[in-house]
């Protein structure tokens, strides 16, 4: 994708593919209100360019002589539009038929076919928008919860633009004093008090841990928390995985071994999106394609957020769900053992079993211990409230949440260069040697929010992403 400003007019359908009740055409540029007056006809006869900003019309869009539809234009003059230009949307039958026939005949009128994103990114470089604020347009739009719906708007609405900005601020106010005295060495003068910067410093750190803590809650939010169910062959894995679902997501058999291959869904609680993976058992077998399922659930642990541990407490023993447990734990994994079947063992209460994994697990490696039955609605609420509680444990001390990995990875930088300086303060460097980390410092808190010239590529690479018609 090119990511260089381009003066004309771009057209593209910003509804989805296919057939439906309407669609909308979207045009931006200078020559939009020009190029649909050429098509458009108003039953008074009035010119579009005559109207008011933020106004709609009726009338009917002709290919010379031929009526192509009838549709209503909405007018947005520039700089008050999304992308700071002149938009003019056309909503139109929802005909994949009536829509071609109208993109071909506006392109034949001047306009261009917008590359993904390109709506957005013209917005982006018109300054109605910021860099976050444009990328959380594409996170709105691909929203699948309402959790991850709130953190999008959140963003998009300036929340994460304004704390970074205001910490940009600060810092800039300081290398610029720095670079000052750059400027008057010769006269050996200090313009920036070094224990205020060590203060800002502080701060800053202080912020920028907070926001990039968040990150792990945010990405979760966004992205759906990962779920992995794991337990020996029998444990009631796939029965679970139907329950949680309350439909037939995976064969349930007697027979050990049934699930070979993980299987994977999502499903909305409390507003958050989870992906549920159903994996095979966990035993030794010198069956082939069994062995290559269980590696493969082993994968599917490694990457997972939850491990939902499944065990039957009269088929398996204390030792064995220690080891497996031991063996699947990675850091920031959190663990629920679950004791499955209760309905068959006459509840789920305190007993040696339970008591030796309490004291083998929890703190460590596991962080709760319930007792369900696939049979029992009460008690699979109980265990999706207990996964609720989970993830909202994740939630750092930001009041904004961080959901996107290039921003976190600019946090990261940011915190690695504000170290620099914080030990080039401690040893006495001088200003031009701080001047070189603080910079670096400035520069990716600047990437965040485009605040700075951004490379090419990297908008190629999010502009990219969004769909044609945003």
């Amino acid at each position: 994708m090119t990511t260089a400003y381009q003066p004309d007019t771009i057209v593209a359908i910003s509804t989805s593919q296919g057939m439906g009740a309407i669609a909308v055409i979207r045009l931006s540029g200078d020559d939009s209100i020009a190029i649909v007056e050429k098509v458009f006809k108003k039953p008074s006869g009035e010119s579009l360019a005559a109207q008011q900003s933020h106004s709609v019309h009726f009338g009917s869009l002709w290919q010379g002589e031929r009526l192509l539809d009838e549709v209503v234009v909405s007018l947005f003059k520039n700089p008050k539009s999304y992308t700071g230009e002149d938009i003019i949307e056309i909503s139109c039958h929802g005909s994949v038929f009536i829509q071609q026939e109208i993109l071909k005949l506006l392109i034949q009128m001047g306009a261009r076919l917008a590359n993904p994103g390109e709506f957005t990114l013209r917005a982006f470089l018109n300054g109605k928008l910021d860099l976050s604020q444009a990328e959380a347009v594409a996170d709105v739009i691909a929203s699948e919860s309402q959790a991850a719906h709130n953190v999008a708007m959140q963003q998009m609405r300036g929340g994460f633009s304004t704390e970074i900005e205001d910490l940009r601020q600060q810092l800039i106010n300081f290398t610029a004093l720095i670079e000052l005295e750059l400027d008057f060495s010769e006269e050996d003068v200090e313009f920036a008090n070094r224990s205020e910067l060590e203060k800002l410093l502080e701060t800053l750190q202080f912020k920028l841990n907070s926001l990039a803590d968040s990150f792990a809650y945010g990405n979760v939010l966004k992205e759906g928390v990962p779920v992995a169910i794991a337990g020996k062959p029998n444990a009631g894995k796939s029965s679970l995985l139907n329950a949680l679902f309350k439909e037939e997501k995976a064969i349930v058999s007697d027979i050990a071994g049934t699930t070979r291959d993980t299987i994977e869904d999502t499903l909305v609680i409390q507003g958050i999106k989870y992906r549920f993976i159903d994996t095979a058992g966990l035993r030794e077998t010198s069956d082939q394609i069994e062995s290559m399922g269980i590696e493969r659930a082993k994968e599917k642990i490694a990457n997972a957020k939850i491990l939902l541990y499944l065990y039957d407490r009269l088929d398996s023993t204390p030792e064995e769900v220690i080891r497996d447990i031991k063996t699947l734990y990675h850091d920031k994994l959190i663990v629920i053992l679950v004791e499955n079947k209760i309905d068959q063992h006459g509840g789920f209460f305190e007993n040696e079993f339970n008591s030796q994994l309490k004291t083998e697990l929890n703190g460590t490696y596991a962080n709760t211990l319930t007792g369900i039955s696939c049979f029992d609605d009460a008690s699979i609420r109980s265990l999706k409230g207990m996964l609720d509680w989970e993830v909202n444990q994740m939630k750092s001390s930001s009041e904004v949440v961080v959901a996107n990995i290039r921003h976190y990875n600019a946090m990261i930088q940011v915190l690695a260069a504000v170290g620099s300086v914080q030990q080039g303060l401690q040893a006495g460097l001088s200003g031009d040697l701080l001047a070189v980390d603080l910079k670096e410092a400035l520069y990716a808190l600047s990437e965040i929010t485009g605040a700075i010239d951004v490379d090419k590529d990297i908008l190629g690479t999010i502009f990219g992403k969004f769909c044609i018609g945003k």
